[in-house]
């Protein structure tokens, strides 16, 4: 797709090209696809790519899908720039569903996802972040100052307790005691799902044996603390003086004509926070820490950065790994009727997916792309479509800038206080987990007090 002579963005074509048509792809079994996918497609994706070029077809069992691939600059911009009636990306984050819930921002499209997004907006403006930026420090030096010295362990482990403990008290504003003892291991259950229990879940013969039974159990669970905090929320009388994403989400209520979110819609957008913030944000940071400990020189100018209180060089340090490892490897959408783009006249029910690995890889886009540069995000920003790790358009992750900060105070505070060093001077390799990608050993590292 070409940009207008006038500079605006190329927009879908969604009739009149003629029949419809997919882009080539590999001829093996729909199954075999469907498990190279789930546990290999950061490996798969590039060797398509060189085969087939920019566009390329997967074909996936439980539903039967197909998957059109876009790595080229100008196909992402197409897709994110597009008409949101035609790319719906609540159809294509459909899998998700039985865990995040009906109502997620992530599950919706037009009307009813327009209406979630107002309602959210207001707990991630810039004033929002800067009254949750107390509470995360308090919680991270917390936890970094709990990490053994002089002896390995997994970072991502660790980062993970950190960004659960800041769902747990700046999104979701619990403060009791025994609430949050009782949330904490359930909350660690529901962010664990792996693929087979969530590809399980829709069909209730399963829900009732094994890991789905356990599973939806600790749903329940949850559920019944949630909805009682919420509740406990509404008649709070301090609520306007409180700041946790909850409350501001109640407080914006209050002043929309055609009310706030119901109980259960409070419910389902704070698991998806729960679920699309906690694992990604955690993954950013260790393979920040695990790029760092290889990286001497990088290092120091990171700890002279949180030394300084540059935190534009702490945001480019987590941009950078975001870009050299990015958490989730694509975003979806599930077209509502045919579509050109790529030179394709794809038809309805497809689902095209921009490759966030591929693009954000691409030598023609990222000068040495392989390296941990911090600086490309200092210097100049990348081109437009080319950096994504919170998708684009009308859909880019609500919650960007509050992971960006959490990723910024975590690295300030872990730098000013340690050394870090790799275990092993081999780097770690990317793991499927779910529908994200994760360091393969947990990213090991050694720190030590600095003097």
């Amino acid at each position: 797709m070409s940009s207008d002579t006038d500079g605006r963005p190329a927009v879908a074509q969604t009739s009149g090209a003629g029949p419809a048509r997919r882009p080539p792809g590999v001829r093996l079994p729909a199954v075999v696809q469907t498990l190279l996918f789930a546990r290999y497609r950061h490996r798969l994706f590039p060797l398509l790519r060189r085969r087939y070029g920019d566009v390329f077809t997967l074909r996936l069992t439980a539903p039967t899908r197909h998957l059109v691939i876009l790595a080229g600059q100008e196909d992402i911009r197409t897709v994110f720039a597009g008409p949101v009636e035609v790319l719906h990306a609540g159809e294509g984050n459909a899998i998700m569903g039985p865990a995040l819930g009906d109502h997620s921002v992530l599950l919706t499209d037009e009307h009813e996802h327009r209406r979630a997004r107002r309602l959210l907006t207001p707990a991630f403006t810039g004033t929002a972040l800067r009254g949750y930026q107390d509470m995360v420090v308090e919680l991270t030096r917390a936890e970094v100052e709990r990490w053994p010295e002089g002896q390995a362990f997994a970072a991502h482990r660790r980062m993970r307790a950190l960004t659960l403990e800041v769902i747990l008290q700046v999104v979701f504003g619990v403060t009791d005691r025994a609430r949050l003892a009782a949330l904490r291991p359930l909350v660690r259950g529901l962010a664990d799902i792996g693929p087979v229990t969530l590809l399980g879940l829709p069909y209730p013969a399963l829900r009732r044996v094994g890991p789905w039974r356990r599973y939806v159990s600790c749903q329940r669970r949850v559920d019944r603390l949630l909805y009682a905090e919420i509740a406990d929320r509404r008649r709070a009388a301090d609520l306007h003086s409180r700041t946790d994403v909850l409350s501001r989400l109640l407080q914006a209520a209050q002043n929309e004509p055609g009310g706030g979110f119901t109980d259960p819609e409070l419910r389902d957008q704070l698991i998806t926070l729960l679920l699309a913030g906690h694992e990604t944000t955690a993954t950013a940071l260790a393979w920040a820490l695990h790029e760092l400990a290889r990286r001497p020189e990088q290092l120091r100018k990171a700890q002279r950065a949180a030394d300084e209180g540059d935190d534009a060089h702490l945001t480019a340090v987590a941009k950078e790994a975001l870009r050299l490892k990015p958490v989730v490897h694509e975003v979806a959408r599930q077209l509502t009727e045919p579509l050109t783009v790529g030179g394709y006249r794809l038809p309805a029910g497809a689902t095209v997916m921009p490759a966030i690995g591929l693009v954000q890889s691409d030598p023609a886009h990222h000068e040495d792309p392989d390296s941990f540069r911090p600086e490309r995000f200092l210097d100049e920003q990348p081109p437009a479509n080319t950096w994504i790790p919170f998708g684009g358009g009308a859909r880019r992750c609500l919650g960007a800038g509050f992971a960006l900060l959490e990723a910024t105070v975590a690295l300030r505070e872990t730098l000013v206080r340690y050394d870090v060093r790799p275990e092993r001077p081999e780097p770690e390799a990317q793991r499927a987990h779910h529908v994200t990608l994760v360091p393969g050993r947990g990213a090991r590292v050694v720190v030590t007090r600095r003097v």
